[in-house]
This record gives C-alpha cells, sequence and structure tokens, in this order.
C-alpha cells in the first residue's frame, strides 16, 4: 500500500489546463479528464491512508466519498466572491476530526496544484467561539503551547502560516508575552512538498510522515477544543 503511485504528471497537466480555461464549457468537454486523473486516484489515495490515518489517531476520517468526504468539490462557491470562476485549480484533501462538521475542523490536508504543494496540519478559518478556545488554552498553556508549535520536529518539518489580526484580539492585552500567537486566525503549520514526492510511489509514507510531525499541534487544538485525540 506504501508503494503506490495515485497522481502522475497528467494530473498536475489538468489543473494547469483547467487554470487556464477556468469555464463551464472546457470543463464539461475535459470532464472525464478530472475524473480520471484527479478525482478517482484522489479517491483510491483517501481510501488507502484510512489504514495508516487509524495508526496516528482512529478519531480523525478518511472518507473516499466523490461527493462530501474528504475530497474537497472542485466547484468554487462564488456566491460573495467577486471571483467568478467556477472551478478551484488545485485538489485538496482534507482528513478532519470525526467530531467536525466541515471544512474548519482539526484535520490534516494535502494540497495538489502545480507550482504549490503541500501538506498542512491543523485548523483552519475556525468561528469565533473556536478561536476564542484556543487562545484561551495558549494564554493559559503557554508552554504546551511552545512545545506543540515551536518543538524540534514540528519545526522541522512546518512553517505556521494562516491570517492574523492586526492588533490583540478583544480580552487580551497588546503586550501580552504570546501576543503574536494570540493574533492569529488561523493555527495552520504548512509543509511543502514537490510535485516529485506526490506523484512518486511513496505518496503515502511522505505525507504519513508529515502528519506525524504536525501532530503536536493538532493535539494541543483538539486538547483546547475538549475533542479526544
Amino acid at each position: 500500500m506504501t508503494h503506490t503511485r495515485y497522481f502522475n504528471s497528467d494530473t498536475f497537466l489538468f489543473l494547469k489546463d483547467l487554470a487556464e480555461n477556468n469555464n463551464r464549457e472546457w470543463f464539461h468537454e475535459n470532464k472525464q479528464r478530472y475524473e480520471e486523473h484527479v478525482r478517482d486516484p484522489a479517491m483510491c489515495f483517501i481510501a488507502d491512508f484510512d489504514e495508516v490515518l487509524k495508526k496516528i489517531s482512529k478519531h480523525f476520517s478518511a472518507d473516499p466519498r466523490p461527493v462530501g468526504g474528504s475530497l474537497f468539490r472542485i466547484y468554487r462557491d462564488v456566491r460573495f466572491s467577486k471571483d467568478k470562476s467556477p472551478y478551484k485549480p488545485n485538489a485538496g484533501i482534507q482528513f478532519r476530526h470525526a467530531q467536525g462538521k466541515d471544512v474548519h475542523a482539526p484535520g490534516y490536508y494535502l494540497h495538489l496544484e502545480p507550482e504549490n504543494v503541500f501538506a498542512a496540519a491543523g485548523i483552519w478559518h475556525p468561528d469565533s467561539k473556536t478561536l476564542s478556545r484556543i487562545r484561551e488554552a495558549i494564554a493559559e498553556n503557554p508552554s504546551d503551547w511552545k512545545r506543540a508549535a515551536k518543538g524540534k520536529l514540528f519545526r522541522s518539518r512546518f512553517e505556521l502560516s494562516g491570517d492574523s489580526l492586526r492588533r490583540a484580539p478583544k480580552g487580551f492585552e497588546p503586550d501580552h508575552p504570546m501576543i503574536e500567537d494570540l493574533k492569529r486566525k488561523d493555527y495552520i503549520g504548512k509543509a511543502p512538498l514537490s510535485q516529485k514526492e506526490v506523484t512518486g510511489l511513496k505518496v503515502v509514507k511522505t505525507f504519513e510522515e508529515k502528519c506525524r510531525a504536525g501532530s503536536s499541534l493538532v493535539r494541543f487544538l483538539c486538547t483546547a477544543l475538549g475533542l479526544p485525540f
């Protein structure tokens, strides 16, 4: 299982072509390419990674369904966006916490896009209540946070990423010793990958290694939110 090729150059060629032809007519004519080179291999990867994921934590889900599972929809939600391009020129796979209702839950993530391939671990754009609980956990347990997000193993693979507030969040003084971390709106670690790595035979092992290295952050977030890890 750990020596299987899921994605290949055709995966990235389709995504490149989609970025250059992001319209419904082109996608309809090339939908078979999407299914053959992006959707189907992604679902196989998700199904195979389930066994590995359970060894990291049994509380995260690998769901290979084509709709509503770990693979993000290729269709963009353009209702509130100035960019009306109908499709995402990337493939996103999230293994989120089993108690998470949507993408805004602790989890592990794989992003496939020409010139932009990466693994991620953490939580993206959580709601205000969730953000408050994470910030309170950081303020109350700064040493635990530093071990989780700034320890040697995590920092050797990941860099904290995402959006931050310009000013101190409500309830915290601007001179708080942890203020830069408290200002974060995303608690995500991002680890770059190469196209060669994700199209190789050891992509499962490679992604597993990233997930294990990012688990200190995910564990901290789960504890902060009262979720099992």
